[in-house]
């Protein structure tokens, strides 16, 4: 394992344990050189998950673009970053345990609208308007009356 600070390869691993609920293995390490210390997380590689976008194009699944997209609705809101790991890893935990090697990108959407829900009424409303693709005013009314009923 490289070094993220000075890039030496003489680094070695000094403490493991069990994370995210024993789904992967943390690490720390120390580089021999540079003597600073990081963190890296082992998780078992499963089959590559495509999704499929709403012009039919396919692309492999990456979990920064769903962080990227909950970030965003989540903006100077009062949710922590450790809230937003927590629902990105809810939402993985649905898309994974499918049967099928590939998802529609509208079911992870539902997937994340169902949890953010819960998390910040205005997060959920700033997704939606993005994911959802409002149009008007009253299809964005409709889905803020949903949020306040």
């Amino acid at each position: 394992m490289k070094c993220p600070f000075c890039s030496s390869d003489n680094t070695r691993v000094i403490d493991s344990r069990p994370a995210d609920d024993n789904t992967a293995i943390r690490r720390r390490r120390l580089c021999d050189d540079c003597k600073k210390r990081f963190t890296t997380y082992e998780k078992v590689e499963t089959i590559p998950l495509i999704v499929i976008k709403k012009d039919n194009n396919r692309e492999q699944y990456d979990r920064t673009k769903l962080e990227a997209g909950i970030l965003r609705a989540c903006h100077k809101r009062p949710v922590s970053a450790e809230q937003i790991k927590s629902l990105v890893d809810q939402v993985e935990v649905e898309i994974f345990s499918g049967e099928s090697q590939e998802i529609k990108s509208a079911e992870i959407g539902e997937y994340v609208m169902d949890k953010i829900k819960d998390l910040d009424p205005v997060a959920y409303v700033r997704f939606a308007s993005v994911y959802r693709e409002f149009k008007d005013l009253n299809t964005f009314m409709n889905e803020l009356k949903k949020v306040i009923s």
